[in-house]
C-alpha cells in the first residue's frame, strides 16, 4: 500500500475516534461552548532542505514538490486546540551535487508531530499559529538503503474559513526543523550515500485542506 493510502486510512481512524465519542455523549451534558474538533485533509506544496557533502563542502538538495498531510485537532478551549499532524512528500536526491550512483536515489520524507493550534478570535475561524514537536522519517526507496529518524519541530500560520456549520477551509504555511548529525552518515548499508556536515534541516510547506468540523 502506497504512502497515500495510508494517510487515508489514518485520516478514517482519526475521523472514527472523533466521532465515536461524540455519539456517546450526545443526549447527555452539552458541550462547552465554543470548544471545536475537527479532522483536515490537506494538499501542498514542500520545498527546501539539503545536506553538505563532509568531503566537497557541496550542498546536496532534494526536489520540491508535492505533499499530502492530515491534522487531527481536538478542542480545549474557545480559542485553542492540540493536534496529531502527519506529514509525508515523495522526493527525490537531486542529481546536481551528486555522485552517479545517487542521481536516481527517491527519499520519502515523512513528518510526525504532536502540537496544538491557537485562534486569535475563536476555533473555526480566522487566523491561527500552529506548532508540534515530533519525529521525521527519511526513507530511501532504493533496496538495501537503511532509513533515518530524527527529532524534529514545526512551526506555521494560518487562516481558516467556514463553509457552513461542519466545514471548513484551511490555508496555511509551515516550517519544519529536523536536528540531524553534525557529522556522520545517511542512508547506510555497509556504506554511507551522503557523508554529512550541519545540524539542521529545514523545510517549508504551503497547503490548503478541507476540515470537517464537530
Amino acid at each position: 500500500m502506497g504512502k497515500r493510502g495510508r494517510l487515508a486510512i489514518v485520516a478514517a481512524v482519526l475521523v472514527a475516534a472523533v466521532i465515536s465519542p461524540g455519539a456517546r455523549a450526545q443526549g447527555d451534558a452539552p458541550s462547552a461552548p465554543g470548544m471545536e474538533s475537527s479532522v483536515t485533509a490537506y494538499a501542498g506544496y514542500r520545498f527546501g532542505g539539503g545536506f553538505t557533502d563532509v568531503t566537497t563542502g557541496k550542498t546536496w538538495e532534494l526536489t520540491e514538490g508535492p505533499a499530502f498531510s492530515v491534522a487531527a485537532d481536538f478542542g480545549i478551549d474557545r480559542r485553542t486546540q492540540w493536534e496529531i499532524f502527519i506529514s509525508y512528500r515523495n522526493s527525490a536526491l537531486k542529481a546536481s551535487g551528486f555522485s552517479p550512483v545517487a542521481n536516481d536515489i527517491g527519499l520519502g520524507i515523512t513528518y510526525y508531530h504532536l502540537g496544538g493550534t491557537y485562534f486569535v478570535e475563536q476555533v473555526g475561524e480566522g487566523v491561527y499559529v500552529v506548532g508540534g514537536l515530533g519525529l521525521t522519517n527519511f526513507t530511501p526507496r532504493e533496496a538495501g538503503l537503511s532509513s533515518e529518524t530524527r527529532f524534529s519541530l514545526n512551526v506555521g500560520v494560518g487562516y481558516m474559513i467556514p463553509l457552513g456549520k461542519h466545514l471548513g477551509l484551511k490555508l496555511e504555511g509551515r516550517g519544519y526543523a529536523t536536528l540531524i548529525d553534525s557529522s556522520g552518515g545517511f542512508f547506510c548499508s555497509g556504506g554511507c550515500v551522503v557523508q554529512i556536515s550541519g545540524t539542521t534541516f529545514t523545510q517549508a510547506e504551503v497547503m490548503a485542506g478541507i476540515a470537517a468540523r464537530f
